[in-house]
């Protein structure tokens, strides 16, 4: 194996390490690290939450955890994102590394923030540290996609979700299952919720259907530092929301907002993010607000399960009427199956 082959596979675990942190870190994108000594790791970790230890200094403890502090100076650090070089809630990761003394860094992603952009190869360089930078680069920033554009715009990544018939529909005639998608699928649905800081929906299928929109059967464990999300309802009337719907009456109906007449989802998503530090948000919401945000150029990723079903009328998943003046079209979309159902997933880029 030659050394950029050695390089991407620890990358690949580090990277598998960073996803246990989605829908946990923020305002900090996941991150995860591991330490090799001559083909073996000897300390590895992710960060967990906001305000707790980065991912290089959970890597770090577990090493010296596991004795294999004598080890680090001829050892290689994998991280999946340039490592911290300013203090914020935690000191610097490049002390600590500078500290133990490795023998080389490497990373996948560069800080997004301008301001601290490249500064850690410097400052590694600088103690004697080699440095080697964009190892499965595109992976790592598929990581902090939402990070990055929260540095970049000041705002929430919205990743929209629907389930649909084959003919676009997102419900079915009153006498049947309220449900188009299996179990498998619904499921999922849980999960995405567990990795996004909170759920929006409109007042509209908040009266129809009277959603809980929390995380309750995930396809996969959630985390025990994982918080429901916050439940966002956008509405033109607060007072016509029932004061009986599951959202304000539950045990977290203290994470529920009801926001009135948003004329600008941009100042909305800019204010959910330096005000509550949400992240990325899952829209959940039928055609009509699904379509606002598509308009507005502000739906950044796209999740669509089909069911296989054709309904032949019922409510459209994106409203009809006019045509976007920028077709949503998704980048290297990928297709899975839920059972018969089938998702297709990708970022959004408007043309």
């Amino acid at each position: 194996m030659n050394a950029e082959d050695r390089d991407a596979r620890w990358m690949k675990l580090a990277i598998e390490l960073a996803g246990k942190g989605l829908g946990l870190t923020s305002p900090n994108p996941c991150v995860g690290a591991v330490i090799v000594h001559k083909d073996q790791i000897i300390g590895s970790g992710f960060h967990e939450k906001a305000g707790l230890p980065h991912a290089e200094r959970n890597a770090i403890a577990d090493g010296i955890a596991k004795g294999n502090v004598g080890l680090f100076p001829d050892s290689t650090l994998y991280v999946t994102l340039e490592p911290c070089s300013t203090t914020g809630k935690t000191p610097p990761c490049t002390e600590a590394i500078i500290k133990h003394g490795f023998k080389r860094v490497v990373y996948g992603s560069e800080d997004p923030n301008p301001g601290h952009k490249g500064i850690a190869a410097e400052i590694l360089k600088n103690a004697g540290i080699k440095v080697t930078r964009g190892v499965l680069e595109k992976e790592c920033d598929f990581l902090i996609r939402a990070f990055r554009l929260n540095m970049m715009e000041g705002r929430s990544w919205v990743i929209a979700k629907s389930a649909m018939s084959l003919d676009g529909h997102i419900s079915r005639s009153p006498e049947r299952s309220q449900w188009l998608t299996g179990k498998a699928a619904r499921s999922f649905v849980h999960t995405l919720r567990s990795e996004c800081e909170a759920v929006m929906t409109g007042g509209n299928t908040v009266r129809m259907d009277n959603p809980s929109l929390t995380i309750r059967n995930p396809e996969k464990p959630v985390s025990p530092l994982k918080e429901q999300p916050w439940r966002i309802i956008l509405t033109r009337n607060a007072a016509s929301i029932p004061k009986n719907s599951i959202c304000l009456t539950d045990e977290f109906r203290d994470r529920t907002l009801i926001v009135e007449n948003v004329s600008n989802y941009l100042e909305l998503l800019q204010n959910l993010y330096t005000e509550r530090k949400i992240s990325s948000l899952l829209l959940e919401s039928g055609g009509v607000l699904m379509k606002e945000f598509l308009k507005a150029g502000l739906v950044d990723e796209w999740v669509g399960f089909y069911a296989p079903v054709i309904t032949g009328g019922g409510v459209d998943g994106v409203e009809g009427g006019d045509f976007l003046e920028r077709e949503a079209h998704l980048v290297k979309p990928s297709a899975k199956m839920f059972g018969d159902d089938v998702c297709i997933r990708g970022e959004v880029r408007y043309q």
